[in-house]
């Protein structure tokens, strides 16, 4: 098959990009790679729609090529096709390194032992390095553009197989200072030389030769042995501040030789230098070198302090980040208590200043709440304000209603840090900071207490309060009007019991037993038999459990009278499930009450359930017949909708599909399309319904198909789907089905997309009187003129001649017949069109064919339909 037309690509790309696995599925997925290589050499396609293939490749390279084999046979195939780009300017030559080294990284052919790494590294390093790699690569000014590319495709090699460029230390350095792209290059030897310095501390081995300038003789440009030890990553792929774990775990402490360190002083000094460069990479720069210096004796972090100078005052947000992460990999050897000083303080007025976003209000928030000291107080992980951060400099950045939910939450986090301090400093104070916070949560309450308020004031008092609850979990005098205020909030708004139980869920004992004490006493003492009986069922049923429980047996009494329909009675049984171990002799009458009063036999049917077990089994094996199974029920009844896989059972599961649906051969059946359809499976599937999307106006809604039954061993009668188009084009079917296994489990999934081809559309038409078949051919060829269109095409014929080809592909559409040379052939096309056809004088090679339609839309599609007829 030739080339495709950037149409069918585009077709083609946006059906596999809207499901890539569904499509590789499908037959038009296994050759969806070739097919996309091939094409990057064909003059028929322009720059732009192979740059389109290109990031298909960039994209979906583990679809399109999957294992180590496809993948090196790729990038081999896109190397030779960047070496046979003409010399002039081209936009594909950076797309098609970048390819190439993402299908070896991702294919796992990146290796000593790939022909194409061993053509792709020298080419990238060459290209890196400003040389002369042959023709094909462009004219002089592409060459910028193509050194950082190479660049950022060494970064990629290096990052994937750290100390792979560890013997090109020496060339990559020399670079610096020359004319070229100044950032891909610093970063790539920085990344190389953090990398490098720990593979090489770990094996012993100095680093003087590597930094010198030249190729290192040791193993080549590149160490492949070096980059097997260090196969993984070994640093952060973004600044972070290291714990004591990580230090212990990653940090290996190491004394380099004094040639070793003078040379690395230097190495280090020079990108620092060229730090003031990077407009974009600078606070990656400096973080890949601290990460690298951290372990070194001898190598004080002195060498940051001129960056220091400039970056303690810096507005980018990225590189005061930097600027915390070498403070905690260093800390007090690089930073004094006066710079310590200055940054709470540079952090403080940012995190309140007007003219800042909120998303930068929250990271200054962040900086402060997470900030690395230099003698941090207390035991490792605890978490706690910065002992230079006094309250009297975080006075202006208390909380307050009027802030935005996560900028109050924030501050809110940093006030209870500050509650936490020692209580003497509170003494002396007007309004200390617990007294703030006190009545900044009272506030929150009575805003989510409002009546129909909205939901979000609920969610932001909850939030508050589990915040609270997780600082100040020691300390009684906070918790005790926090609980007095959520008890005030339920009474108000016992809608908002779900929230409610989501809080104790995730609280500790400090809070959540006399939390669910209170509330327990709440529902009980304040019953209503109205909409919130609902929610006081939910929340007994969290609730419930405990010593005393006859007042909740009261309750449950009064209102079984209530309790109408279905959701309340089971509300009501799951709480008196819950009373199995304290609900002595009321509990069985109460049973016995709803299992002969409840109206729905659902209910009734649970009711005398527990009744039964209650009765007749002790507290250990109540519990265990009343807890949740652990193997999966059989599906008997409604009685085990509380079991495990009660509820995965009734929903319809996705699953790879075992069914196969093909389309047969054409049949004719009525006054519309049909496509008759071949369904296989690999298993038995049951009550199978088979759902068809066209995406468009083209074809009406098309009806499902069912099948009761399919298995394997035996072959299912043929499926006849109807098809209504709106207009005679081709179209792609999107399948669904949906079936039930024999488990019982009900599942659902996408089959392969079906193409309607625009032969399947052909109707034939009526059978004319014998004898006057030539009148009605010239009939209705009259007919399409004036308002169709006329054209003539070249019909080739192959091996096979005309009589063949119209036997085969046209029969049923034969009105006049004069074999072997001449036939006049009328198609009707669904829903009002018809295209007629004069086959005469056929050739050797092929046959002129006249046609004739009265819609002139159908031209382009019968044209390719029947120069497409001797491919078949």
């Amino acid at each position: 098959m030739g080339p495709l037309s950037r149409e069918a690509w585009a077709q083609r790309l946006g059906a596999f990009r809207a499901s890539p696995s569904a499509f590789m599925a499908g037959a038009e997925g296994e050759n969806l790679g070739r097919d996309l290589l091939n094409d990057l050499r064909s003059e028929k396609l322009s720059e732009p729609t192979k740059v389109s293939l290109l990031a298909l490749s960039l994209e979906y390279p583990a679809q399109l090529w999957p294992d180590a084999p496809a993948a090196e046979a790729a990038a081999t195939f896109l190397l030779d096709t960047l070496v046979l780009l003409p010399p002039r300017p081209s936009v594909l030559r950076r797309p098609l390194l970048l390819a190439a080294t993402t299908v070896l990284v991702v294919g796992g052919a990146l290796g000593p032992t790939s022909g194409a790494s061993s053509r792709l590294l020298p080419l990238l390093l060459g290209l890196a390095l400003g040389q002369d790699v042959g023709r094909g690569f462009g004219p002089a000014s592409e060459q910028r553009l193509l050194q950082a590319t190479a660049c950022e495709c060494l970064r990629e090699l290096e990052s994937c197989k750290p100390g792979l460029l560890g013997g090109s230390l020496g060339v990559l350095r020399s670079l610096l200072g020359q004319v070229g792209p100044v950032q891909p290059l610093s970063l790539l030897l920085a990344l190389t030389l953090c990398n490098t310095l720990v593979l090489q501390s770990r094996s012993g081995a100095g680093m003087q030769g590597l930094l010198m300038a030249g190729i290192s003789t040791g193993g080549g440009p590149w160490d492949w042995t070096l980059a097997e030890e260090g196969d993984a990553h070994l640093q952060p792929q973004a600044p972070s501040w290291p714990t004591a774990e990580e230090r212990e775990q990653d940090l290996v402490v190491r004394e380099p030789s004094p040639e070793d360190t003078r040379e690395l002083r230097a190495a280090v000094a020079q990108l620092l230098d060229t730090s003031y460069l990077l407009p974009v990479a600078q606070a990656q720069l400096l973080w890949l070198l601290g990460w690298a210096l951290r372990g070194l004796r001898g190598q004080p972090p002195v060498l940051f302090k001129p960056q220091l100078v400039r970056l303690l005052g810096t507005a980018q947000l990225a590189l005061l980040h930097s600027v915390l992460a070498l403070k905690a990999a260093f800390g007090e050897a690089l930073f004094t208590a006066q710079d310590e000083v200055l940054l709470l303080h540079r952090l403080t007025l940012a995190a309140q200043h007007p003219a800042l976003s909120p998303p930068t209000h929250l990271f200054y928030l962040h900086c402060l709440l997470s900030f690395p000291e230099n003698w941090p107080l207390g035991p490792e992980g605890e978490e706690a304000t910065p002992l230079l951060l006094r309250p009297q400099l975080c006075r202006s950045l208390t909380p307050s209603l009027l802030h935005d939910p996560m900028t109050l939450l924030a501050r809110l986090h940093l006030l209870c840090l500050l509650c936490a301090e020692d209580e003497e400093e509170e003494r002396g104070q007007v309004q200390s900071p617990r007294q703030y916070m006190e009545k900044l949560l009272a506030g929150l309450q009575q805003r989510a207490a409002l009546d129909h308020g909205p939901r979000a004031l609920a969610t932001l008092f909850f939030q508050a309060s589990y915040l609270v609850t997780s600082c100040l979990a020691g300390q009684p005098t906070v918790l005790t009007p926090l609980i007095h205020g959520l008890a005030q909030l339920y009474r108000a708004r016992p809608v908002l019991a779900p929230h409610f139980v989501d809080l104790l869920d995730q609280v500790g004992p400090e809070l959540g037993e006399p939390l669910r004490e209170v509330l327990r006493q709440e529902v009980v003492s304040r019953p209503g038999w109205d909409e919130a009986l609902r929610w006081h069922l939910q929340m007994l049923a969290k609730v419930a459990e405990g010593d005393d429980q006859s007042a909740i047996l009261s309750f449950l009494q009064a209102a079984a009278v209530h309790c109408t329909d279905w959701g309340l009675q089971q509300a009501l049984l799951r709480v008196c499930k819950l009373l199995r171990t304290g609900g002595g002799g009321g509990l069985s009458d109460l049973l016995q009450v709803l299992a002969r009063q409840l109206e729905d036999p659902d209910g009734r049917d649970h009711a005398r359930l527990y009744y039964i077990l209650l009765a007749h089994l002790a507290g250990p094996k109540l519990g265990v017949a009343l807890g949740p199974s652990l193997p999966a029920p059989a599906l008997a009844s409604s009685l085990v909708a509380e079991n495990q896989g009660f509820a995965a059972t009734l929903m319809v599961q996705e699953t790879p599909a075992p069914i196969r649906l093909s389309v047969g051969p054409q049949k004719f059946k009525g006054p519309l399309p049909v496509l008759q359809l071949q369904v296989e499976t690999l298993e038995p599937v049951y009550s199978l319904e088979l759902r068809f999307r066209v995406e468009g106006q083209l074809y009406a809604p098309l009806g499902a198909l069912y099948v009761p039954c399919l298995c394997p061993s035996r072959p299912a009668h043929p499926l006849v789907l109807p098809l209504q188009p709106r207009r005679p084009a081709p179209a792609r079917l999107y399948v669904q089905a949906l079936y039930t296994t024999p488990s019982g489990l009900t599942c659902h999934a996408h089959l392969p997309p079906l193409s309607v081809n625009f032969s399947d559309l052909f109707l034939p038409f009526p059978q004319p009187p014998k004898g006057t078949e030539s009148e009605f051919f010239e009939g209705l060829w009259d007919s399409c003129l004036p308002k169709g269109a006329e054209s003539r095409v070249w019909c080739p014929l192959g091996p096979q001649g005309l009589e063949t080809l119209v036997s085969c592909h046209l029969e049923p559409f034969v009105v006049v017949a004069q074999p072997p040379t001449s036939y006049h052939i009328a198609v009707r096309l669904p829903p009002d069109s018809m295209l007629l056809l004069r086959l005469e004088a056929a050739q050797v090679d092929g046959v002129p064919v006249a046609l004739r339609t009265d819609d002139w839309a159908i031209l382009p599609l019968a044209g390719d339909y029947l120069r497409g007829l001797s491919a078949c």
